[in-house]
């Protein structure tokens, strides 16, 4: 791409046209900066795969001109990959305080730790990385220390919100610093590249201090066992969830490592101070039913959170029934709807009352609405507009609104290269793209031929077939048939297939039962005609011959 080579550019390689996965490149002549590495979740339409991850293979290309690697703030979906990308990248890392320590965890956890070099900044700091003038810049989200960035340069200034509210009582942490923003819009900002995800929602967005509240209010009135499932990472909601407990005359317990991480960071960077350490949930038992409090993971009914195991019964210490109360303080991210929805129905199945944010104020979002937005737009006046962090259709409605406000919007898929300047922006080029899929410890291609196979082997199932034959190719015995989620052991279907399937191998040519791989690969084009027409189905199939 020698456009890179002078100039200014922009490069969203994962976060824009869908939910997560947060991976941005700017490239200052020819010296790269990536904003964010994130992880996001497999929805209806990828069950092959659980966890996701942008595929940095164009940027690790490159990665001797990659001068680092900023953290906005310390969601999944803005850090989550950095421990398995970090090998392909090799840069340093900057992030604030409570990020670092998350990063430091996940990175130790990988043994990788040693290896990165992680410089911690101050919230609402100026820093330089590389050619890059960076500013971070105070803003509210459902984290600690979120932190838009300003990024600086001879051909003009950029705004990169990360994900930001405009939160009047925030709990813990500042401000949403809108004078800083000002600041920069007296400047002059080329561009905004910003946050999408709640721009169809009216208003002035919710407060934790009104969630603060609620909470405090609902819990005094539950009886039995409470559990409370929400994002980890998000402290004030922990830290009100305590506060509520304790005015309730509960005890905290946190079921889930991710929780558990999440104290001993929170608690590390000064979060949490007054709030006594949280009840290991080995000591479920040992408090009484009406004073325990449980703070569970597992909001997104993933099949191995703690939530999940609870409610199928099959958690070794924690169990949830007649007279208990499981309280959702989080959104359901789309895709995962099935996945909730299922949880919710066998914990109501073992008797115990599910309560979301429509029965009770228990949650509010942690992104800006499309009055935060205006005003957003209002101080920072930026000449372009680039909406991310959304499916397209939020991505459509934000670009809408902010022509409304004076600015020219420019969508973007993944992997288009886009050109700033100050009198002109256009798409230049296109880069490779792709996802990769956590498995076990192995990142694989979501175009690859393993997930394939499991793709087609989900929906089409698989036969494997097992002939012998002797020195001259002919079959020995009666070939053996399994296909396990098509055919049973005893159905006499399976026999009928063996037997077509033999009389086909009968007929293979001569010629062909002399190479193991050439006889191989006859013998599955039988067993897919002998499938075909006992199934209607096209399954994988594989053979396996031995010749005796």
């Amino acid at each position: 791409m020698s456009v890179t080579e002078k100039g200014l550019a922009f490069l969203p390689l994962g976060g824009t046209g869908e939910i997560g996965m947060n991976f941005n490149l700017y490239c200052l002549d020819g010296k790269w900066l990536a904003i964010d590495c994130g992880i996001g979740f497999s929805g209806n339409d990828t069950p092959e795969a659980e966890i996701l991850m942008p595929d940095p293979l164009f940027i690790a290309e490159r990665h001797k001109s990659l001068c680092g690697l900023v953290i906005t703030h310390a969601h999944e979906d803005h850090l989550g990959a950095v421990a398995h990308l970090w090998p392909q990248l090799r840069c340093p890392i900057y992030a604030t305080p409570f990020a670092a320590a998350v990063l430091r965890r996940k990175l130790g956890e990988a043994h990788l730790l040693p290896q990165v070099t992680i410089h911690t900044i101050p919230m609402g700091s100026r820093f330089e990385v590389g050619p890059f003038d960076l500013q971070f810049i105070n803003v509210t989200h459902s984290v600690p220390e979120a932190q838009s960035l300003v990024l600086r340069t001879p051909y003009g200034t950029i705004v990169h919100t990360g994900d930001l509210k405009l939160d009047r009582e925030p709990v813990v942490g500042p401000l949403t610093d809108l004078e800083a923003f000002k600041a920069v819009g007296d400047e002059g900002v080329l561009a905004m590249v910003c946050d999408s995800t709640n721009v169809f929602r009216e208003g002035i967005s919710g407060t934790e201090g009104q969630v603060r509240d609620s909470m405090a209010g609902l819990i005094k009135t539950l009886h039995g066992r409470v559990a409370i499932t929400c994002f980890a990472s998000n402290v004030a909601r922990v830290e009100s969830i305590a506060r509520a407990a304790k005015a309730a005359g509960r005890q905290v317990m946190v079921v889930g490592r991710s929780l558990r991480n999440l104290e001993v960071a929170a608690r590390e960077c000064g979060y949490l101070q007054d709030i006594p350490p949280f009840l290991d949930e080995r000591e479920a038992n040992s408090v009484p039913d009406n004073r325990l409090l449980m703070i569970i993971t597992g909001s997104q009914g993933e099949p191995r959170s703690a939530l999940s195991r609870i409610a199928s019964d099959v958690h070794p210490n924690i169990s949830l029934g007649e007279g208990d109360t499981v309280i959702y303080s989080s959104r359901m991210i789309p895709g995962n709807e099935q996945a909730v929805m299922a949880v919710q129905d066998n914990l109501t199945r073992r008797g115990a009352t599910v309560l979301t944010d429509k029965d009770h104020l228990v949650h509010v979002s942690g992104h800006a609405t499309s009055d935060d937005l205006r005003h957003l737009y209002s101080l920072v006046r930026p000449k372009l507009s680039v909406p991310t962090h959304g499916e397209w259709r939020h991505l459509t409605a934000h670009a809408a609104l902010a022509r409304e406000t004076g600015a020219e919007a420019i969508l973007l898929e993944d992997g288009d290269l886009l050109r700033l300047g100050p009198d002109h922006a256009e798409v230049v080029d296109t880069a490779p793209t792709g996802r990769l899929a956590l498995d076990g410890g192995r990142l694989l291609p979501m175009t690859g031929g393993v997930l394939a196979a499991r793709r087609k082997m989900l929906f089409n199932g698989m036969v494997l077939a097992s002939f012998a034959v002797d020195d001259e190719g002919y079959v020995i015995g009666m070939p053996k048939i399994s296909a396990p989620g098509l055919l049973e052991a005893e159905d006499p279907e399976s026999t009928r297939i063996s037997e077509e399937f033999a009389d086909a191998i009968d007929e293979i040519p001569d010629d062909l039962r002399r190479d193991d791989a050439a006889f191989r690969d006859a013998a599955k084009t039988a067993l897919r005609r002998a499938l075909g027409r006992k199934l209607q189905k096209r399954p994988l199939v594989d053979v396996h011959l031995l010749r005796v």
